[in-house]
């Protein structure tokens, strides 16, 4: 809202009575966020203004996380720290904090995947380039774009000087370097041109700047590497390095010195020694040439007196070409040496004959060559010598990027091919994170009922465990044989529930991550939905080739009964939310939505006639209503106990639809295919989530049966269906370029048909441009964020409500001013009631911070139900931020003592499991700073007493050869005597 903004309402007319309230509520969508309060001025038609109460909220959705993917093309970094890891994740950038255990995906998105990236030197910003040659240097303070630049072409790769003054950029067969905006340089304007360099003769792969920032090398396609000095010298120009017969790969300097080392594609490594050092480059100044005086004319000849000339001899000659400044100068050139030549790729040929070395990263201060080749293999060298220290294989795919860490001591590997992400401590030869994501697309997901945990099932036919709070995948399970269909989870114990393609249905334990029960069928079935009971006991699934559903018991892993009569693919299947409930709601493509009771009645069911094909059931959280996805793009809500219909919701031109690069019809004409395929219902079955076969999710109210909110998942066009049009660039006179055949050499060759019903892209292809979509949507059980498995991932979006005002049962004597006299009058009671009906959560927590902790019991004694749910979300807020853990503890601990039957009753589930995750992440950390300490003291005191057993032993020995020395003199003594 801006700060004067003239806002006309109009209202029927209605005669009030005295002393009765009117609230007037406006919304609006802020460009930005809002910290400011407004004033609004109410007139009527008397112009008299009237004090009202107004409520200023701003309610958006915001992006949170980005899980199910670690890693993709694209380069991998870590902090100046060395604590955080740095990486590409197609449009976006996530950071893994490897101290804290803990992914967070920066708000900042590309329309194009990243392909290289790079970060200054104190870690303040990070420059990435996308496939389409645009660049953004993005913030690593404020989390936003500053910059952008358009290079227009493919950028391989980007480096940032030392120093932070300059930064290098290869395009093609050249290298750009731009002064780095900054406070090094004094200067803001980002991407300011200062050198070009075009010595390459193909495209450049790789560069590295020295030690002092002088030189920087740059290693291309052409089997050379260049180095280019920045300022100009008398003793250097270009210099090029050969004696390589594949691409460059790496170029990297010695510490401190100009020595390098060369590697290539085919292995082949080369040790250089430079005849410079850093401090021996002599500045070469601008002088112009001074002009020599004619002393005479040209013409005449030099009058030579013969009798004193006399001719040098050979060895005066040489002296004096050698004290001349140009042989001076001549001895200081920069020159390199080949001291080695190193071929790498033997040892892993002996078992991969075509691999060959896609990546490489070297620790100048530990001397350190990690190498990583296209089997999955990675070596670790000491150079010069290449002795070999270490190597692993991690897995079948190639390597695509390498880093190290400040110390040297991790090692970060990317395999982009199965999205896997490891960092490896060399020298102890343990993990510090192994992540990987599904190969294919992830297919469903699951929220598991406290909300910490979502479970994702992917096409690979791997179940992942994800930890919501830090982003982590922490179990893996891959007993299926074949795509992953369905997920549920139990909503009062702790397993989970999966379907799959190769006609299993199997349950596993999140405890001790195990899969205990393994459901199956009389004949094969691809079951294609799967559904658990609110208690835990039942299973059911529904078959996508065999039009029927499958109820087992958990217990026993029994089939009870076989549910027939569908007449098409049972595309859903759902049981009702109730704890005392045993409906259950299934949907298939014969247009008809079932209801079934199959506990107490077996096979009897009513039906309901649907006007299209079902696609997707859910139920409403409070077990009452249905709503059901069709193949038409309606959205129709039912109630199961009259069979009848209460809503429907046209949704098909919500949902849009973008043009495919291969599509004939046009974006418009393909809408008319499109339908949602997955519902969800918010936790408090007000609004309803629904995606398809589009970038676009659709949020309805259900008791207006209206659009909330329509928003994009993503604007990466390297995805396909993103744009509703075709580029113009993309069509020629003979149409559009992706549509022309491309045919073998002779004529009349062979043409490569896509196959019918493909969705997944053609494989066989070089290059695979997935199609966005939406797969599976899940709200938490908590009400504060949901998910969506798209194309891209599993993304997390927050719920979190932007409040500047918004008080409850706000009265006029309810201001700041008296909440703080009423702590010094020490009305504890009554502060507390002013601050939570103000609902700032700031005075909240001044005024239970200020609350004796004798007087805690009997305040929350005090305090009625309405009071302690809203205490409930700032307990949960304050003890991940606060010190005084102790304090909220007790409060807690008072609270549940008191009122805790009264909240389950009264169905406070969010509040209470927003507390309990608090309390369990404050657990994990403080057990860790615990486990920590006593591991210091042991060793502590155990050293202490090594140390002095160590001084007594000394001790002893200091004694003994005492008291051997004194015998000796003894004896002397009594030989002189004798003498």
């Amino acid at each position: 809202m801006p700060d004067e903004m003239d806002v006309v309402l109009s209202w029927s007319e209605c005669k009030l009575q005295k002393g009765t309230n009117r609230l007037l509520e406006v919304t609006w969508r802020p460009a930005k966020e809002e910290v400011c309060r407004h004033k609004l001025v109410f007139c009527d038609g008397k112009q008299k203004n009237r004090n009202i109460f107004i409520i200023f909220r701003s309610v958006e959705l915001t992006f949170q996380n980005l899980l199910g993917t670690v890693h993709r093309e694209g380069g991998l970094l870590f902090s100046p720290d060395g604590n955080c890891l740095i990486s590409t994740v197609g449009n976006r950038i996530t950071i893994f904090d490897l101290k804290k255990n803990k992914s967070n995906t920066l708000p900042v998105e590309s329309r194009y995947n990243y392909v290289a990236l790079d970060i200054n030197a104190n870690g303040s910003a990070l420059l990435a380039i996308n496939e389409e040659g645009e660049a953004h240097i993005i913030s690593l303070i404020s989390f936003s774009i500053v910059h952008r630049h358009r290079f227009n072409g493919i950028c391989r790769n980007v480096k940032f000087s030392p120093d932070g003054k300059h930064v290098a950029v290869c395009k093609g067969n050249n290298v750009l370097v731009f002064k780095a905006p900054g406070l090094v340089t004094g200067t803001h304007n980002a991407f300011e041109m200062e050198r070009v360099f075009h010595g390459a003769y193909d495209e450049t792969t790789c560069l590295n700047w020295s030690s002092d920032s002088k030189i920087l090398a740059v290693g291309s396609k052409d089997m050379a590497t260049k180095l280019y000095s920045f300022e100009r010298f008398k003793n250097f120009r270009m210099y090029s390095l050969g004696s390589h017969t594949d691409e460059i790969v790496g170029c990297f300097f010695e510490q401190e010195s100009y020595d390098l080392i060369t590697i290539s594609r085919n292995g082949q490594t080369c040790v250089w020694e430079c005849t410079v050092k850093p401090g021996e480059l002599e500045v070469l100044k601008d002088q112009a040439p001074a002009k020599k005086k004619k002393t005479s004319d040209d013409n005449e000849e030099d009058d030579v007196d013969i009798t004193k000339s006399v001719e040098k001899t050979q060895e005066e000659v040489e002296e004096s070409l050698k004290e001349s400044p140009e042989c001076k100068a001549e001895d200081n050139k920069l020159l390199y040496m080949r001291l080695a030549r190193h071929y790498l790729a033997d040892e892993v040929r002996k078992e991969h004959q075509e691999a060959v070395l896609t990546a490489a990263a070297y620790h100048p201060k530990a001397r350190i060559l990690v190498t990583g080749f296209s089997c999955g293999v990675f070596f670790i060298y000491e150079t010069p010598d290449m002795n070999l220290i270490h190597s692993l294989s991690i897995s079948e795919q190639k390597i695509s990027s390498i880093a190290l860490n400040q110390t040297g001591e991790w090692v970060a590997l990317g395999c982009s091919g199965i999205g896997q992400l490891l960092v490896w401590e060399w020298q102890s030869e343990t993990h510090v994170m192994k992540q990987q994501s599904h190969m294919l697309n992830i297919t469903c997901l699951s929220y598991s009922s406290d909300g910490h945990i979502v479970a994702t099932g992917g096409g690979d036919g791997k179940v992942k465990l994800w930890k919501v709070s830090s982003g982590f995948c922490f179990v893996t399970f891959s007993e299926h044989s074949s795509a992953v269909t369905a997920l549920a989870f139990c909503a009062s114990k702790n397993f989970i529930v999966s379907s799959s393609l190769d006609g299993t249905v199997r349950a596993f334990d999140i405890t001790r991550y195990r899969n205990f029960k393994t459901f199956t069928s009389p004949r094969l079935v691809q079951f294609s939905c799967v559904s658990v009971d609110s208690s835990g006991e039942f299973v059911a699934a529904g078959g996508q080739d065999v039009f029927e559903i499958y109820l087992w018991s958990v217990k026993t892993g029994r089939l009870l009964e076989i549910l027939s009569g569908h007449e098409g693919p049972v595309s859903s299947v759902v049981f009702s939310p109730g704890l005392t409930s045993t409906t259950m709601a299934s949907v298939s493509w014969d247009k008809t939505l079932r209801t079934w009771d199959a506990i107490e009645k077996g096979s009897s069911h009513e039906v309901i006639e649907l006007l299209a094909e079902g696609v997707f059931v859910t139920f409403n959280p409070n077990g009452v209503e249905v709503a059901v996805a069709t193949l038409d793009g309606r959205i129709s809500v039912f109630e199961i106990r009259t069979a009848t219909q209460v809503a429907s919701i046209e949704g098909r031109n919500d949902l849009g639809s973008g043009r495919s690069d291969n599509d004939l019809i046009t974006a418009k004409k393909t809408l008319e295919a499109k339908c949602f395929s997955t519902l969800c219902y918010s936790a408090d079955g007000a609004y309803i989530l629904a995606a398809g076969q589009s970038k676009n999710v659709c949020i309805y109210s259900v008791k207006e049966n209206l659009l909330v909110r329509k928003f994009e998942i993503t604007q990466n066009r390297s995805l396909d269906a993103v744009d509703d049009y075709i580029n113009r660039r993309k069509l020629t006179e003979f149409g559009n370029m992706a549509l022309i055949e491309e045919r073998e050499l002779r004529e009349g060759g062979n043409v490569a048909i896509k196959l019918p019903g493909v969705r997944s892209g053609e494989m066989s292809k070089r290059t695979l441009k997935p199609e966005v979509r939406v797969l599976s949507l899940q709200f938490s059980p908590t009400g504060q964020q949901w998910a969506a498995a798209t194309t891209e991932g599993l993304l997390i979006y927050a719920l979190n409500s932007g409040i500047v005002f918004d008080p409850w049962d706000l009265q006029a004597d309810i201001t700041p001013m008296g909440i703080n006299n009423a702590l010094k009058d020490q009305d504890y009671l009554n502060a507390l009631i002013m601050a939570v009906k103000m609902n700032e959560a700031n005075h909240i927590r001044q005024v239970i911070e200020t609350i004796p902790v004798c007087d805690v019991e009997l305040i929350v004694s005090s305090l009625g139900l309405q009071f302690i749910k809203r205490l409930l979300y700032i307990f949960a807020s304050a003890l991940d931020a606060s010190k005084h853990v102790q304090f909220y503890l007790k409060w807690l601990k008072h609270i549940m003592t008191i009122h805790g039957s009264s909240l389950v009753q009264q169905g406070n589930k969010p509040a209470l499991v927003a507390v309990l995750q608090s309390v369990e992440r404050r657990n994990e950390q403080l057990s860790k700073m615990c486990d920590y300490n006593q591991y210091m003291t042991d060793y502590v005191r155990y050293s202490q007493k090594t140390v002095v057993k160590t001084l007594d032993e000394d001790h002893d020995e200091m004694n003994g050869k005492s008291d051997l020395d004194s015998e000796d003199e003894d004896a002397f003594m009594d030989n002189s005597v004798l003498d």
